[in-house]
């Protein structure tokens, strides 16, 4: 009897065992990664809530945070930023070399790697993701950082594990734009490119097989209004330090929770494991708790905060009380008022609950090898700000209601993504800090989605607040915002050369920086690059937040970087802890 009972508990300890092992390996790589020095369990689904869903799962075109996020872990690049060190790392190029003028880089592959479905990846896949992502049909948001000299950068299959990158002039980090351009499965969008339908691949609809990548996860099912399933990608090429292969999750599991309190309210309840971009207050909510949380304070962000006025071109289907107003928007002093009426210090303390820095510029000083120190930090002047307004032509009547040079009030609405509560609390302020100069602000919640179609597409909009950056610290990363004609450029979006004197300005030195090797004379046209968008104010910048993120006790090698994405950038190194899932799921 006792033996049985022995022998029963014994098959169904290696039950459990087999369960909470990885499936075998369909196909060890020739050449895997090993990273990972602290090695961890197999099993588990790790659940991480967003403040929205996807717009898309097609990494050449997505140009949202949320969908970003949510393919980082479905695909892979040739040379990898670490978030942690901020240093470029071999990925899928396995090595590289430069030639002695800087011209060309020649990349080594990795041999036996295989996409998520099985088929191998070769030099092919490369030179077809660098036709698409260069393809100016395309309009990849990266394309800026591929162009030298109006010409794409040209790479040459040297065999099928080399290929070679040539560029016109040298180009400053240049191996940093590898990161983050996903390599394709050319097996799969090859004839849908071919055929012009690449733009309506890989959207939410498409069935899960056919969402190739050579990343960790791969798309298992997604839930309209409920929830994004990526599963372990059997043919993942990195492996730990004793030589298993990666990742250990079976599932990394993305639940779509809304505004931030949502958001917090689920990981409060145990329904998630982790939870990015915390506020201050909930942040300190949460640091009043016991239970051993993971608490991260890692001090300024590299995003910038900023409100953005339309000053885009606008044709006749738009309303014409629109372009009305932009004739004070296009008005530099009308711009300088608002920056000189706007409280930044209480922005960051009542928006980001003291844990957060005001901003002047584009450069947070999170960034601290290419912030500009010396760019002026003014107070805040509401006489200023009045001295300024009556400079450009603007009056007040009786009531102390600001008009225009033609006699008309001065009122204008700002759109705000209902999700994020302290770009809603920024809105409520500037609400209350131009109302001192007579203006009527109008604060209009939008979901996010629909924000970005009304910023992005249709420029149906008078005012909004945004922020970019958390991704490489490089300026070369957001050449697409400062060039002209970027794909992110927010104000004259779509022109094809500059619309002013200093735009122009602009794109010399950007252009110039990118090709300049030397640190302290590249720093040099940068620092001039952020006093020219400080003295012409395309955007009104308000404020850093500091980085806050938590984890659950049971998340192991939780280690949270200041680069974006922020929590997931090691996710295929992240586990659970035994029982952890079991707490959760009670």
């Amino acid at each position: 009897m006792l033996r049985t009972a022995r022998l029963c508990l014994l098959v169904q300890l290696l039950a459990i065992f087999c369960l909470a092992a990885p499936s075998p390996d369909p196909l060890q790589p020739k050449e895997e990664v090993q990273v990972c020095k602290d090695a961890g369990q197999y099993g588990g689904r790790l659940v991480v809530g967003l403040r929205a869903e996807p717009k898309t799962l097609n990494p050449v075109t997505a140009e949202d945070a949320v969908s970003r996020e949510v393919i980082g872990g479905l695909m892979a690049d040739l040379v990898h930023i670490n978030r942690s060190t901020q240093q470029s790392e071999p990925a899928l190029a396995k090595s590289w070399k430069v030639s002695a003028d800087g011209l060309t880089y020649t990349l080594k592959l990795r041999r036996g790697i295989r996409f998520s479905d099985g088929q191998p990846f070769d030099a092919d896949d490369v030179i077809f993701s660098w036709a698409v992502y260069t393809d100016e049909k395309i309009a990849s948001p990266q394309r800026d950082l591929l162009i030298l000299d109006g010409k794409p950068i040209q790479v040459t299959k040297l065999d099928p594990y080399t290929v070679r990158f040539t560029l016109t002039r040298p180009y400053a980090a240049a191996e940093r734009l590898f990161d983050s351009l996903a390599i394709l499965p050319r097996h799969i969008l090859d004839k849908p490119y071919r055929n012009g339908q690449f733009l309506q691949q890989w959207s939410l609809n498409t069935p899960a097989s056919q969402i190739v990548g050579l990343g960790p996860f791969r798309l298992k099912q997604y839930l309209p209004g409920q929830r994004v399933v990526l599963e372990r990608n059997p043919y993942y090429w990195k492996a730990d330090a004793p030589k298993r292969r990666l990742p250990y999750l079976d599932e990394l599991v993305f639940v779509f929770a809304g505004n931030e309190d949502a958001r917090l309210m689920q990981f409060e309840a145990g329904e998630t494991d982790v939870v990015n971009r915390l506020s201050a207050q909930n942040y300190s909510l949460l640091a009043r708790q016991s239970g051993g949380l993971q608490l991260d304070d890692l001090g300024p962000s590299t995003e910038y905060n900023f409100l953005l006025f339309n000053l885009n071109e606008l044709n006749s289907s738009h309303v014409p009380e629109i372009e009305r107003k932009q004739a004070w928007f296009r008005d530099l002093g009308f711009r300088q008022a608002v920056s000189a009426a706007i409280d930044r210090e209480s922005i960051v303390r009542l928006a980001y609950g003291g844990r957060g820095t005001p901003l002047w510029g584009n450069v947070s000083p999170g960034n601290k090898l290419w912030v500009d120190a010396s760019l002026p930090h003014p107070q805040r002047s509401v006489d200023s700000a009045r001295q300024l307004l009556k400079s450009a032509g603007f009056s007040w009547n009786a009531t102390g209601n600001l008009l225009d040079p033609g006699g008309q009030p001065v009122e204008f609405s700002i759109i705000v993504a209902s999700s994020n509560s302290q770009r809603m609390e920024m809105a409520t302020i500037i609400q209350d800090d131009l109302s001192k100069l007579g203006m009527q602000v109008n604060v209009v919640p939008l979901e996010f989605r629909a924000l970005l179609q009304r910023v992005f597409q249709n420029y149906n909009y008078e005012a909004t607040i945004l922020g970019l950056g958390g991704g490489d610290a490089d300026p070369n990363a957001e050449m697409n915002v400062w060039v002209s004609n970027g794909s992110t450029h927010l104000w004259h979006q779509g022109e094809a050369h500059p619309a002013t004197a200093w735009e122009a300005e602009l794109d010399r030195l950007m252009n110039r920086q990118m090709l300049t090797l030397n640190y302290k004379r590249r720093k040099r046209l940068y620092d001039q690059v952020q006093q020219i968008i400080a003295a012409n104010l395309p955007m009104v910048f308000l404020a850093t937040p500091d980085v806050l993120v938590a984890a659950k006790p049971g998340v192991g090698n939780f280690h949270p970087a200041v680069l974006e994405p922020t929590t997931l950038w090691n996710v295929d190194q992240l586990y659970l802890r035994r029982g952890a899932e079991m707490a959760r799921s009670r």
